[in-house]
């Protein structure tokens, strides 16, 4: 009796609407929220630093991007409508997270603006999801994996400037360059590496997270920890609605606006993979719908509050594929532990004093496999002399015009806002535009025979 009772309850997990015992789904709802936290908090360190916030206003921005991830996944995990011509929420088991794809962008803005325009931006973005999610079926055709890769791989290769300043020191730190840095920074990588290669179990699926605390360790040797903020945060602490502001500039909406129907499209793939890795079928035209719209409103929901903007988060999706635990509750567990932590503003400030070179070695890898997912997208495809052109002229044109800092000089200040600072958008807007206008029957061979 003892032994079948266990065993249905194990089963429970496989169920997406099965009640696993806490026992049981802690651990595993642990296992989701380590896998993701610091992907989660480390895209508002990096705005943070852009902005150059006040460390109390580096905590809010941290607070908020934890509870208002828990509470997307939340809307997620139990739509707010289910029937009707338009869903909101998936019903799928996922979790959300402050995502990458937009901090080339939001640095971008911050730089030039303030954290009022990107949160402004977003609101309009989310707008641009909505839309989106409810004509997915019309909108598909234009973004096939050549193009979604194209934008991928652009939005790696732009985060790599990003890691290399942060492993150096962050731009505008005293000891820039220094061989401490550089020493605790690669340290911070060959743990992250050795573990993404060698560990098995949780040790891999945490090795982001252990290269950290290595690297912190190491750091609070050399004396590079600063605990000031820490002693002057609070314990408890509600997020703070338009602490920020919200401020409209057309330039910075656009730039955020096309990343935004990016991502919603991105988001498809997200989904297709937490239903066939965990469900084993293809998800539904409501679940699609469902879901994007969510991810939408959330987000318009989220800049209210201070939140950047969020995005499925697709280490979480590879957890559900390799071990095929469903259940909302799991995912539920998680969402509680992300909204506790965002809520107690030590723990917030406790992330704020990791140093720059520890962040900077444990994210290149990240980034560099946001890079590679590119390349596998894009190379689903044939590698036909039309394909390669796209890619090509998107990644040429995205990443050349974005890093010769003058080439747009003579143009209004809003061309180079949205063309100018991150290479995500004009590779984009590129590739969809070769895309539609390149004869599909181009071949290698034909264009061999003209060249020779």
């Amino acid at each position: 009796m003892g032994k079948e009772a266990a065993s249905s309850i194990s089963q429970e997990l496989f169920k997406i609407d099965g009640k696993p015992s806490a026992a049981q789904a802690l651990p595993l709802a642990l296992q989701h929220v380590v896998a993701m936290i610091v992907g989660c908090v480390t895209p508002a360190i990096i705005v943070a630093g852009v902005a150059g916030l006040s460390s109390e206003d580096s905590i809010i921005l941290i607070q908020a991007a934890l509870v208002m991830s828990a509470l997307t996944t939340f809307i997620q995990l139990f739509p707010l409508v289910k029937n009707g011509p338009v869903a909101i929420g998936s019903g799928l088991p996922v979790i959300m997270g402050i995502s990458f794809a937009y901090v080339p962008t939001m640095q971008a803005i911050a730089g030039d603006f303030n954290i009022a325009t990107i949160l402004g931006a977003q609101i309009v973005g989310g707008i641009v999801a909505i839309i989106v999610g409810t004509f997915i079926k019309q909108i598909r055709k234009f973004f096939p994996p050549l193009i979604t890769g194209t934008v991928v791989f652009a939005i790696g290769l732009s985060l790599y400037p990003t890691a290399i300043n942060y492993m150096a020191g962050g731009t505008g730190s005293s000891s820039y360059g220094s061989w401490q840095n550089w020493l605790v920074a690669i340290i911070t990588l060959i743990v992250v590496t050795t573990l993404n290669h060698y560990g098995k179990g949780i040790w891999k699926l945490s090795s982001i997270l252990i290269g950290i605390i290595v690297g912190y360790i190491v750091a609070l040797v050399f004396g590079m920890v600063d605990f000031s903020s820490v002693a002057s945060a609070t314990f408890f602490q509600l997020p703070r609605p338009l602490h920020f502001g919200i401020e409209f500039e057309p330039s910075s909406c656009v730039a955020i606006g096309v990343l935004f129907a990016i991502n919603s499209i991105q988001a498809i793939g997200d989904f297709s993979a937490t239903t066939t890795g965990g469900l084993d079928r293809m998800p539904t035209d409501e679940e699609l719908n469902g879901g994007i719209v969510a991810y939408g409103i959330s987000n318009i929901f989220c800049a209210f509050f201070g939140g950047l903007p969020t995005a499925t988060y697709s280490q979480n999706v590879g957890i559900v594929s390799s071990t095929k635990v469903v259940a909302r509750r799991v995912f539920a567990s998680a969402a509680g532990i992300l909204l506790v932590a965002g809520l107690i503003p030590k723990f917030s400030s406790i992330l704020t004093t990791i140093p720059s070179c520890v962040l900077g070695g444990a994210t290149v890898s990240v980034f560099a496999s946001i890079a590679m997912t590119g390349v596998k997208l894009i190379t689903a495809s044939p590698m036909n002399y039309r394909n390669t052109t796209i890619v090509g002229l998107a990644i040429a044109l995205g990443m050349g015009i974005t890093q010769a800092n003058a080439a747009l000089a003579s143009f209004p200040a809003w061309v180079t806002t949205i063309f100018g600072k991150s290479p995500v958008v004009l590779a984009t807007i590129v590739a969809i535009l070769l895309n539609l206008v390149l004869p599909k029957e181009m071949e290698l061979t034909e264009v061999e025979k003209h060249v020779e």
